[in-house]
């Protein structure tokens, strides 16, 4: 492996200052140098090859250029992977490198906030005091969400979709609605939440409660989806896609006829929804917005860019297929 080019290489190449090509590769602000210096610094450093240093350009600039996202324990799912790749890409554009982590309780590993120094510490979910407080003391000084005017709440939800599940369902005419929530215990705390929404809608368009709710997975599937037809159950607001896909796979093993037995709306409206048969109904949200909101916030905050103006919507969108 050949040895690493320099910004000393670039000025004796072109026989110019070390402080010339120094402040032209790491574009120092108030210099006079002019364009066409610049320009040829710029040519010659491409065609030898030059990388600037990660360590001495955040040393000479007080910058990492790494903005850290601290990740819930939650599965890496269709709806995660979407706002990820959108703030990663955002991050990219603006010079800037996106680390993930997922802390752990009891976890022995040195937080990534210590060993990367990050410029920002985004998050998905609100960050506990303590380990807020951890942050900050390892030096980190702009958390999102933070204690102050870049706090965000529940317009990250995307709370529309229960209640777009349900309002859908009565519209069509299922008169004994239940809720298939996940068995994955990572996702307890959202799943009630999806949950107490649907509930919420139920009784505000019937006067009733939901007729059944259950945590579905492979094992249960089956004997669940058979309960529910036996107790006159005719529609199913799901979790998400993976939680409805298990719900019709298992009705049409059973040879009830979707959606005039049975009908089930999804979540998120993954690539799943579309390529099970009967094709799945379901709710899409605009997950890669909420990434490109929060890359945005980060880039605000770490490089003075513009703030961003409103966040992503937090509507909802029924896209309706063969299962309603």
């Amino acid at each position: 492996m050949g040895r690493r080019i320099t910004a000393a290489d670039v000025a004796r190449s072109l026989g110019l200052s070390r402080a010339t090509v120094g402040f032209v590769l790491n574009e120092t602000p108030g210099q006079t140098i002019s364009q066409a210096t610049r320009d040829r610094v710029l040519v010659e450093a491409k065609r030898l090859g030059y990388r600037p240093h990660s360590a001495a350009r955040a040393l000479a600039s007080g910058r990492s250029y790494i903005i850290l996202l601290l990740l819930p324990d939650w599965p890496v799912e269709f709806s995660m992977r979407a706002h990820l790749d959108e703030a990663a890409l955002v991050l990219d554009q603006a010079g800037y490198s996106l680390v993930t982590m997922t802390p752990h309780p009891g976890g022995q590993a040195v937080p990534l906030w210590e060993s990367l120094a990050p410029d920002v510490v985004l998050a998905l979910t609100s960050i506990p005091d303590e380990q807020y407080a951890a942050i900050r003391g390892a030096g980190v000084t702009t958390l999102i969400p933070g204690r102050d005017e870049l706090s965000f709440g529940e317009e990250l939800r995307f709370a529309d979709g229960p209640r777009l599940q349900i309002q859908h369902l009565v519209e069509r005419g299922s008169t004994r609605i239940g809720f298939a929530g996940t068995a994955d215990a990572r996702l307890a705390d959202l799943t009630d939440e999806r949950l107490r929404l649907a509930e919420s809608t139920h009784c505000e368009l019937t006067g009733r409660p939901l007729a059944a709710v259950a945590r579905v997975d492979e094992e249960n599937a089956a004997a669940t989806v058979a309960a529910w037809v036996d107790d006159g159950i005719d529609g199913i607001a799901a979790y998400n896609d993976n939680v409805a896909a298990l719900v019709v796979g298992a009705a049409v093993r059973q040879g009830l006829e979707l959606p005039t037995r049975l009908a089930v709306v999804g979540h998120d409206d993954s690539p799943l929804a579309g390529l099970i048969v009967p094709s799945l109904s379901s709710i899409r949200i605009d997950s890669a917005g909420l990434g490109r909101f929060l890359a945005e916030l980060a880039l605000y905050r770490a490089a003075g860019a513009p703030k961003p103006v409103a966040g992503p919507s937090p509507s909802a969108t029924l896209v309706r297929r063969e299962t309603s």
